[in-house]
């Protein structure tokens, strides 16, 4: 059995990474998947839309970004959307409004469902997850996954139906 350096916060965040942004866990760094096709594909149909809604709703979609979800882990949205202009800094403390991740195909169900659940615990009210190759959209609450027809933020017009998403 191996035995897992554990490296400082300060470390991880001068780390730069080949490829996705990594996470940090308890210590641990935490490579992320690397996105395929479909999971590029569906990634910039969601963040288009909410491109599109930001014209006319005071939101701020911010693709790929880093944040606390506690005092030991960061971890990276695929998508997070702010209800309110986040600061400048390059972390930023305010709890997003909305986060969505995309499933590719390398992912692992349980650390996926861990990665949801820190959002929960970090108060993020819509946790929504796109899955591709399913062609699914899910809702994430109290430990589960709610298959959805459409992911939905009428406070701010905002629709999205699984067929446009995965026609």
């Amino acid at each position: 059995m191996g035995v897992t350096a554990l490296i400082p916060e300060s470390e991880y965040l001068e780390m730069t990474f080949d490829g996705p942004q990594a996470e940090y866990v308890d210590g641990e760094i935490q490579e992320r998947s690397m996105p395929a096709n479909s999971h590029s594909a569906a990634a910039g149909h969601i963040h288009g839309r909410f491109y599109l809604a930001a014209r006319q709703f005071p939101i701020y979609p911010r693709p790929e970004i880093r944040f606390r979800v506690s005092p030991e882990r960061f971890r990276v949205a695929d998508l997070a959307v702010y209800a309110h202009q986040p600061p400048s800094a390059e972390i930023p403390p305010e709890i997003p409004h909305v986060v969505v991740e995309i499933v590719s195909p390398d992912d692992r169900h349980d650390e996926l469902m861990v990665k949801l659940a820190d959002y929960q615990t970090f108060g993020i009210p819509h946790i929504w997850l796109a899955d591709p190759t399913l062609r699914r959209l899910s809702v994430y609450r109290d430990g589960s996954l709610t298959s959805v027809p459409e992911l939905a933020l009428p406070e701010f017009g905002f629709s999205l139906k699984l067929h446009e998403l995965f026609s």
